[in-house]
């Protein structure tokens, strides 16, 4: 069954399915939060209105500044991009021509922009069998000849978390081979303590991809931001187009970063959804991969039954999020954004009708 490479764009989903798509769906493909943005940005839209006249700073400040100052890093050290996918564009061409070894299963914006720019890539391929966990004894045995290591943390699409010594581990291997690369695109579920950020200093070959879209409901806005050393930043912006982050994204995505209390309450929402799920899954006979982030995946007791089983919950109005494009998943696993709790309990009543039919 061929679908699209991502989540969210229900219609297209339906559309490529072959299937009709019922008045009322719920989307749990999609990985942002139920909550929408942070409240200032509704109260203070009228006041936004005016940023629309004028061209947007080119360097994205107020945005840059802010996101340097939340992290304690120089500015030199930050570049904002229009989404984190355009950062992943301009780390493609970084690595034209050379050979980057991915963990897969990974976003595919991965390697879809890096074979764009004739990159060879190398995988490291995680298994079922120990729990899709990167094993350390993996990246020693692959890193050799690399230009870069890509990692995600938390890992998409199984949630998996590495902890801060186990990313310096694999600092340490990279160091005089290669650089690593880290996207914590999910990280804010987590918390800043799970960043690598603070480790920069120590490792200048590391590079940090983030984004705004997934804590921050954002989506529409496009805004990402990369965290380097900074002769890397000058590096990887030298062919980026001028005006890349639009007004609107730079001062509503730096104001973002002092909604402390707008953070907590998603993260908590998320958690307590998460392990409401789990709970489910395990009752029911499903099996799931432990997450740190604010989606989960699982599997169902007969994965034979995989495709039957999605297409039912398209019918049904429930969008999940295939794994036909995940390498080593292959369509028997599924993942779901955490939504609210009536969602969540729709999800559940649906499984639980199909399951026991």
């Amino acid at each position: 069954m061929k679908l699209p490479e991502h989540g969210a764009n229900p219609h297209r989903l339906y559309k490529e399915a072959g299937q009709r798509e019922p008045a009322d769906i719920i989307d749990f493909s999609e990985n942002v939060h139920p909550f929408g943005p942070p409240a200032f940005v509704k109260q203070q839209w009228p006041d936004f209105f005016g940023l629309l006249t004028a061209y947007p700073d080119p360097e994205a400040e107020p945005f840059r500044t802010a996101a340097a100052q939340y992290h304690g890093v120089e500015k030199a050290q930050v570049a904002a991009g229009n989404g984190a996918a355009e950062i992943f564009t301009w780390l493609a061409k970084r690595y034209r021509n050379k050979r980057v070894l991915l963990v897969e299963p990974a976003f595919s914006e991965y390697r879809s922009t890096l074979e764009s720019e004739n990159a060879q890539i190398v995988e490291i391929n995680l298994q079922q069998s120990n729990a899709w966990k990167l094993k350390i004894e993996e990246v020693k045995k692959n890193i050799g000849g690399c230009d870069a290591l890509y990692v995600c943390n938390p890992h998409n699409p199984t949630g998996r978390l590495l902890e801060i010594n186990e990313l310096a581990e694999i600092a340490e291997l990279c160091r005089g081979v290669c650089e690593l690369v880290i996207d914590e695109a999910f990280i804010d579920f987590v918390g800043e303590h799970a960043s690598f950020i603070p480790w920069l200093k120590d490792y200048p070959h590391v590079i940090i991809a983030r984004s705004m879209t997934k804590m921050y409901a954002l989506a529409g806005l496009r805004l990402g931001y990369v965290v380097a050393d900074s002769p890397v930043i000058r590096q990887l912006t030298e062919g980026a187009a001028h005006w890349n982050v639009n007004g609107l994204a730079a001062v509503a995505g730096a104001r973002c970063f002092s909604e402390e209390a707008y953070r907590v309450q998603v993260m908590e929402a998320a958690s307590k959804e998460r392990k409401k799920m789990e709970g489910f899954l395990t009752e029911a006979g499903c099996v799931f991969i432990p997450s740190a982030a604010n989606f989960l995946c699982f599997r169902l007791p007969d994965p034979s039954k995989s495709e039957q089983f999605f297409r039912a919950m398209l019918e049904a109005g429930i969008v999940l999020r295939h794994t036909y494009s995940f390498r080593g998943m292959d369509g028997e696993w599924f993942r779901i954004g955490m939504k609210r709790a009536a969602a969540m309990e729709r999800l559940r009543k649906e499984m639980h009708q199909w399951l026991t039919n």
